[in-house]
């Protein structure tokens, strides 16, 4: 009997060594020697950090690019731009422009330019890069778009994939001449809520006739299924250019999107031009450097 206890004592630990010899062995094929687990992070993947984004949340020097909302087209008077109000670059005190609130009023007199342009659209950015990037700027702010969407018709907007390679040429032309310039990128404003306020005024519907973004504002009382097609498709291709500016600007560390603040602020009446009741008004211009001020300043950009 004490044989017998022996010999399956002894069974028994053959057999559990063997076991914990395969779960070993097991062990040290899944990983113990250094191999990957099929289909798991390499060694070199784990250990491999991401780039560094870098931004400096107070730039000594501001350049502006864009369309005539960043020249205050409208803002002071009728068919003509007004830059002593723009809302990155502006004199005006009662704008208090992105320019004045970071550097303050006496060297925002000499150290920002603004080279938009008004009726400008994505394919103009490019050339603006080269005339700001001659100026040695430490901020680019950015903001294009509306004029490539407000066009005769919708069939006529710029479309998405030329929109994302003119975006891509201007970054990388002011990348060439400024490699640690940093750009601050406004999305598009929401031209339907544009429609839904200023269609409320008479008199700016009459503007409005004189073919101001016809692709979003023409026949602005119909509700019948073209023009409301026609709406929807102007603001579809609006979310899409901001998703290009948000997907380019983000593969460049020195670039910071506004996450949609533009787009999604919430304007009324009293933010705009009452000669066209499209482009911002004086105090439109002033919400707007709110936005971008503190877009630029904040320790970590907005989702």
């Amino acid at each position: 009997m004490r044989n017998s206890r022996h010999r399956k004592r002894a069974a028994v630990a053959l057999a559990t060594a063997a076991l914990t010899g395969v779960a070993t062995l097991t062990a040290c094929d899944a990983s113990g020697d250094g191999s990957p687990v099929p289909g798991g992070p390499s060694a070199q993947d784990r250990a491999a950090p991401g780039p560094t984004r870098v931004w400096d949340t107070s730039p000594r020097s501001v350049a502006a690019v864009g369309d005539s909302i960043t020249r205050g087209f409208d803002a002071c008077s009728v068919l003509s731009d007004c830059p002593e109000v723009s809302w990155a670059t502006g004199s005006d005190e009662g704008v208090r422009s992105l320019s004045q609130r970071l550097l303050g009023k006496q060297r925002a007199a000499t150290h920002s330019w603004n080279h938009a342009k008004t009726g400008a659209r994505m394919a103009d950015l490019p050339d603006q890069m080269t005339r700001a990037a001659a100026r040695d700027p430490e901020l680019v702010t950015v903001m294009v778009g509306a004029n490539d969407a407000c066009r005769s018709s919708a069939d006529d907007m710029t479309s998405v994939a030329d929109f994302r390679t003119d975006f891509r040429d201007a970054l990388s032309t002011l990348r060439r001449a400024r490699p640690k310039a940093q750009v601050y990128v406004s999305s598009v404003p929401d031209l339907k809520r544009l429609w839904s306020e200023g269609r409320t005024n008479q008199l700016g519907k009459q503007v409005w006739k004189l073919g101001i973004c016809a692709s979003m504002l023409a026949d602005a009382d119909s509700m019948d299924r073209a023009a409301t097609q026609r709406r929807q498709s102007v603001q579809d291709r609006v979310v899409a250019y901001n998703k290009v500016l948000k997907d380019v600007c983000a593969k460049d560390l020195r670039c910071r999107y506004d996450g949609g603040a533009v787009f999604d602020f919430r304007f009324d009446g009293d933010q705009l031009s009452h000669w066209d009741w499209f482009h911002p008004s004086k105090d439109g211009q002033s919400h707007l450097a709110d936005i971008a001020y503190r877009a630029v300043t904040a320790a970590r950009p907005r989702d």
